[in-house]
């Protein structure tokens, strides 16, 4: 599979069931705990769980835009000619922009909930209500696609956040203004 069937794929079958309620931070880094879960191609019945987190930092180094750095996605580890750069490119050429920010992905765990993928998401939308987890995104899509359905998750709620961002940046003007 290439970048445009991975992607096409991870658009339509990426379902983001419970997404983070904390806000990302403008200044600094933030952590995006996640659990991703898939239909086992393996077992099939099976559910697989991947949980982790993405670091998303500013870069210590001033890039260019449209040039964000992705570490941990293991694109690299796909068949073809897959790596970043090749990535980055494909996304500049169908207009999707994505801030210029490092995007370090962990994957803490990688498990089978036996279960279909329906239960499995009753299972750990519970589980995350009952913890009162509102830092870790719960998402569902293709096993074969996972990055490109995490970066989807990353993507939504950097958009959510766009419009807290631009207000708090105003208020800060105004605040600097006036003194």
């Amino acid at each position: 599979m290439d970048f445009e069937e991975m992607w096409g794929k991870a658009l339509k079958h990426t379902e983001i069931i419970r997404a983070r309620v904390r806000a990302l931070s403008m200044g600094g880094d933030t952590r995006v705990p996640y659990v991703f879960l898939s239909e086992s191609s393996i077992n099939v019945g099976d559910t697989v769980v991947r949980k982790g987190e993405v670091m998303v930092q500013k870069p210590s180094l001033f890039i260019p835009p449209n040039n964000p750095q992705f570490e941990g996605f293991e694109f690299d580890g796909q068949e073809g000619e897959f790596d970043q750069t090749s990535f980055i490119n494909f996304l500049i050429v169908r207009g999707i922009s994505i801030p210029s920010l490092r995007y370090d992905n962990k994957t803490s765990s990688l498990d089978v909930y036996e279960g279909r993928l329906s239960l499995a998401i009753k299972h750990y939308e519970r589980t995350l209500q009952r913890e009162e987890d509102v830092a870790t995104g719960l998402l569902a899509g293709p096993e074969d696609c996972w990055q490109f359905s995490i970066l989807i998750f990353i993507c939504s709620q950097i958009a959510k956040n766009a419009d807290q961002d631009i207000r708090r940046l105003l208020d800060d003007y105004h605040k600097k203004k006036e003194n």
